[in-house]
């Protein structure tokens, strides 16, 4: 829900402009004076602040003087609701940084017509560096994605080759158990062992090969859900 800032000091006005938001499905946010609309804007963000310019203590010109100061606050859409109507007022109230001026008395239409404006210039304003962080998002992932599939790709190898030795060794203890077998029972019996080891190596092989049609980036995810690959940290 689109959050809008009341700054008032008047409170009926105030009532007033949180009734008409509040019917426009917005959540609305109020404040009675240029202090608390700061705190409020700086603790809450909202998507828009409707501000006062004639307030006791701290005018609108200075709360929006000191919101744009702030980089949390500095793009927010600043509207002006004010009685006072010399082009000079308008002109002062548009340089001190607010984004539109709505004098009083009004219609509240017009109040959300103006509202509506600015909320979609500000997303209008906003999509480029809305469509840069998707795209450093998305970024980001790929690379980490790469990195952990790198990550993947090198631990299986050093399994693969752990695994790879031990019929190598099976083999090699074979055949020289073999070249020192005196009947043909204990030869036999290392041709077997052999013939085993041999059928084992070959299976590896074969995995080696499934293995590397299979740890790909589309299929990481995949995998790791069904913890057929450890997650790397």
């Amino acid at each position: 829900m689109i959050k809008i800032l009341v700054i008032e000091d008047d409170a009926s006005v105030l009532d007033n402009l949180e009734d008409i938001l509040t019917l426009e499905n917005f959540q609305v946010l109020t404040a009675k004076n240029g202090r608390e609309g700061v705190d409020v804007a700086l603790s809450q963000l909202p998507d828009l602040i409707v501000c006062d310019v004639m307030m006791p203590e701290m005018d609108g010109y200075a709360v929006v003087k000191c919101l744009r100061d702030e980089p949390a606050t500095k793009t927010i859409p600043f509207i002006f609701l004010t009685a006072k109507v010399e082009r000079l007022d308008y002109r002062e109230g548009m340089e001190s940084g607010a984004d539109d001026y709505v004098t009083k008395p009004f219609r509240p239409q017009e109040l959300i017509n103006a509202i509506e404006v600015r909320l979609a210039r500000h997303a209008s304003l906003m999509q480029p560096y809305h469509d840069e962080t998707q795209r450093s998002t998305n970024l980001s992932k790929q690379l980490k994605d790469s990195t952990e599939l790198a990550s993947i790709k090198e631990n299986l190898l050093d399994q693969l080759s752990q695994d790879l030795r031990e019929p190598l060794s099976n083999v090699n203890l074979a055949l020289h158990m073999l070249g020192k077998a005196q009947t043909d029972v204990e030869r036999e019996r290392y041709l077997s062992i052999l013939r085993q080891e041999y059928a084992r190596e070959m299976r590896l092989l074969k995995d080696v090969a499934n293995l590397r049609e299979m740890v790909t980036a589309e299929n990481l995810q995949v995998l790791q859900k069904f913890n057929l690959l450890r997650k790397q940290d």
